[in-house]
């Protein structure tokens, strides 16, 4: 694992843990092509939290694993917990298309095609980072005026900022 994504991850799960959570990192990559594994796994707990990267490879992780199937299936429970920031907040939006601007569309895990799918739970476009200290937010800026022109529904979120959905 790359350094930055280890201290990365080192920071999120001291973040969870001071808030009480108790933290499992899961790996989807283990998991490709083993969904009911992965379902068994995963029924251990109500809440699940998803971080950010590439929101491209993030589906794909997803769907090679299963867990965008868990997902769907746990939206009509009452007593389960989705946190996602950045690219795991994006993967909840029905069409992720729009977020190439963003995030390079690669094609990765040996793959042939991006999925452009999101999971469908919320009926906007997820923009993270907006007006942020990101890299990328002059690309974000250009994101939301293309929204504007198309009429396309969004959401732009500061860092810092919490969306709050309940999904049915």
């Amino acid at each position: 694992m790359k350094k930055k994504i280890q201290e990365n991850l080192k920071e999120d799960i001291k973040l969870l843990e001071e808030i009480g959570f108790c933290v499992n990192i899961i790996d989807l990559k283990f998991y490709f092509g083993k969904y009911n594994e992965l379902r068994e796994e995963l029924s251990k707990y109500n809440a699940c939290c998803v971080m950010g990267g590439n929101v491209f490879v993030l589906r794909k992780a997803m769907e090679l694993s299963g867990f965008d199937i868990f997902l769907k299936d746990k939206k009509s429970s009452d007593n389960y917990l989705y946190i996602g920031y950045s690219a795991g907040s994006c993967v909840l939006s029905d069409n992720l298309e729009y977020l190439k601007t963003i995030d390079e569309p690669i094609i990765f895990y040996n793959q042939t095609k991006v999925n452009y799918e999101g999971i469908g739970f919320v009926d906007y476009l997820f923009i993270p980072h907006y007006k942020s200290n990101y890299h990328k937010v002059h690309l974000i800026e250009d994101l939301i005026n293309k929204c504007k022109n198309e009429n396309i529904k969004y959401k732009a979120i500061k860092d810092g900022e919490v969306v709050i959905e309940q999904i049915k």
